[in-house]
């Protein structure tokens, strides 16, 4: 069985950072893709940023230049930097595991306000 433990949301001002983390436990971290979605009201849910076994990254247009995806294989770990950070990023964000990232957990509240 897989668990999610999310955490690092928060409220921060336009122009400020956030780091998430998510620890998944379960033996099947290594071997599968970790990503990232967010949902806000209204919104569909968005595959904001996704990091590969093989070591690669993607990102959603809407993030790209400045969030920076990361995984820790050994601590079993995926992070997410945010920098820059615009009212429009206010959102459930949600770690997600699997070959189609298809295991997901319960998500954090990431709330850009001034």
């Amino acid at each position: 069985q897989v668990k999610f433990v999310e955490s690092g949301g928060g409220l921060v001002q336009p122009g400020g950072s956030l780091r998430l983390s998510c620890i998944i436990s379960g033996s099947f971290f290594s071997i599968y893709d970790v990503g990232w979605y967010r949902q806000a009201p209204g919104n569909e849910r968005e595959l904001v940023a996704k990091a590969t076994t093989l070591g690669t990254t993607d990102y959603s247009d809407s993030v790209k230049g400045r969030f920076i995806i990361s995984r820790d294989n050994a601590k079993k770990s995926v992070y997410l930097q945010m920098n820059s950070l615009q009212p429009e990023d206010t959102a459930i964000y949600t770690c997600a595991l699997g070959a189609r990232l298809e295991f997901w957990g319960q998500g954090t509240q990431v709330t850009v306000s001034s």
